[in-house]
Order: C-alpha cells, then structure tokens, then sequence
C-alpha cells in the first residue's frame, strides 16, 4: 500500500486537514500526495470524496485568512517571515507585490498553483487594505479548484488502479519512497539556491555605518530605495536622496545611472534579495560600482539614522 494512502487510512480526514493547513501557513511539507492520495481512496469507497474535499478546503481557508489578519495588522514583516520560511526569499515578495497589484481577483484565483506565490498572496492581499469578505471569495475559488484539481486526478488515478489492479501493486512498493525521495529534493534544492543567493551577496554588500559616513562626509552617492509602492504605503520614508526605482526600470534606464560614484541599492526583502539580484544584474550591464545595502531599510530605520518623508508612496520612475 502506497504510504500516505497508509496513513491517511490511520488518520482520515483529520491528517487531511491538518497537512493541508500546515502548508499554507507556510511550513515547506507538500500537500500533494496526501491529496492525491485521497483522491485514490475515495474511488475505493475507503475515502469520501466530499469529505475529503471539505477538509482540504477547510485547511486552505482557515490559514489563508490567518496570514490575511496578520498582513492587514503588521504589513512586510509577516512577507519577512514568510520568505524565510520558503527557503527560496529571491523574488517571493516582490512577484507576488506585482502580481497583486496588476489584478488582485486572479492573483488570489491562481495563487494556489503557482510556487511561491500561495501562502504570499493572502498577507499581500491584507496588507493592501483588500476587503476581508472580496478576499474570502475570491481565496476560497482558488481553494476550491485547488483542492479539487488535486482530488480529482486522484480519484482518477484510483479508478485506473481499480481496472488494472497491477498498478496497485507498483505504487505500494514504490510510491513511499518516491514521496520521500521528493521531499529531500525539495528541501535540498531550495537550501542550495538560498545558499548561493547569500554567499554573493555577503561579497558585495555595503554596511550601514560606511554609507552614514559617506553621506556625512558629501560624498556623491547613487541611492535607490528598490521597495515595492505597497510597502511605502505604511511606511512613507526613505534614505536621504535615495530615488524609487522597480528592479526592472532601474536595470531599463542603466545607462541613466552614473558610473563615477557608488551605487546603493536597498529593499526590506530577507537577506536583502531584491537588492542582490538587481545589483548582479547592473554588473552584468557593466555598472561595476553597485553594491546592496547590508539589512536594507529596516536596518538602516533600526539603527535610527536620517530618513527623509516621501510625498506619496508611488515610485519616482517606472
């Protein structure tokens, strides 16, 4: 017998429900299988589809709403928290700020199949000032067909099982290791890919003590406050001078930059992310002065030097 079909025999629903919102709080453990796996009982009859449906979905709301409160109550440092618990912070902010900004019905109707960016979605959503009853319908359609799309392919899974019962026999002696064998690719893959983001980053970046002199002293400094508009809506600051630029406009207008001073790069993204993957790409355009900010903007605002206001929270160039 394939191993999660093993456990969720032991533990029905409840295994169910709680794997399922494990996962959407954040933790890196898959759901799939178990949802598959469930799909496959249920065309046995040792399952109910339905009640398996409503467990996963039960699962997927009470987590999403969770992280909705906890978005609306203290903004980017809950996306903080969450990108640490990814094991994979490089861009998971930023995409998501994106993608919600350009269309936020579908952006929670997709979240669900898209890595990265499910449990991003819903503090994002919170975070943004999103009605609480818009967003509960819109998660709980992308919960839905989520859940559902899994059970489903499952459940057919399970009724090929049934007309060739061979197949069952190939999935009990190997689908357990698979499962496991899936789970350690996963955890290394993502460790490794965070691994070489921060080792990069630690060569290049600058710390905030040595900026604070250079602007003490009149030196010329190139500063970009690469922060998402989202995030400047709670927190309306930024560094002296520094210009608001997206990553991609800012690597669009390269050759506006000037090559005869430092270029500083910040954002509020773990390990400074954001800030480490545009200055590897301005390197790459032959900008070799371009260095990120060690603990971005909240390092910066924490060790209580100079902001300056911004009169609204758009960027300065798109």
């Amino acid at each position: 017998m394939a191993l999660p079909e093993h456990i969720l025999l032991m533990y029905g629903y409840l295994l169910l429900f709680t794997w399922v919102l494990v996962e959407q709080f954040g933790i890196p453990l898959p759901a799939m299988p178990v949802l598959l796996a469930a799909g496959a009982l249920s065309a046995e009859h040792e399952l109910s589809f339905t009640l398996a449906f409503a467990a996963g979905l039960a699962g997927c709301l009470i987590a999403d709403s969770s992280w909705f409160f906890l978005g609306r109550r203290y903004g980017h440092h809950v996306l903080r928290i969450l990108c640490k618990l990814s094991l994979e912070p490089t861009v998971c902010v930023r995409r998501t700020q994106d993608s919600f900004g350009r269309r936020r019905a579908v952006t929670l109707m997709i979240a669900k199949f898209v890595p990265g960016l499910a449990t991003l979605a819903s503090p994002v959503a919170g975070q943004n000032g999103m009605g609480y009853g818009r967003f509960l319908v819109f998660d709980g359609i992308g919960a839905t067909a989520w859940v559902g799309a899994l059970l489903t392919a499952g459940r057919f899974f399970g009724d090929l099982l049934k007309r060739d019962p061979r197949l069952l026999d190939w999935a009990g002696e190997f689908s357990g290791a698979l499962l496991i064998l899936g789970i350690l690719v996963f955890f290394v893959g993502r460790v490794v890919r965070r691994r070489m983001v921060i080792k990069k980053l630690a060569a290049a970046r600058l710390e905030p003590e040595d900026l604070k002199q250079q602007l003490d002293a009149g030196e010329a400094v190139y500063i970009v406050d690469l922060r998402h508009p989202l995030e400047l809506l709670t927190d309306p600051f930024t560094l002296p001078s520094a210009l608001l630029f997206s990553p991609d406009s800012l690597a669009a207008r390269h050759h506006e930059i000037p090559r005869d001073r430092d270029i500083v790069l910040y954002c509020s993204c773990p390990s400074e992310a954001t800030a480490a993957k545009t200055a590897m790409t301005l390197h790459k355009l032959g900008i070799e002065r371009v260095r990120p900010l060690r603990g971005g903007y909240d390092e910066w605002k924490r060790l209580g030097f100079p902001l300056d206001a911004i009169a609204a929270a758009t960027p300065a160039a798109n």
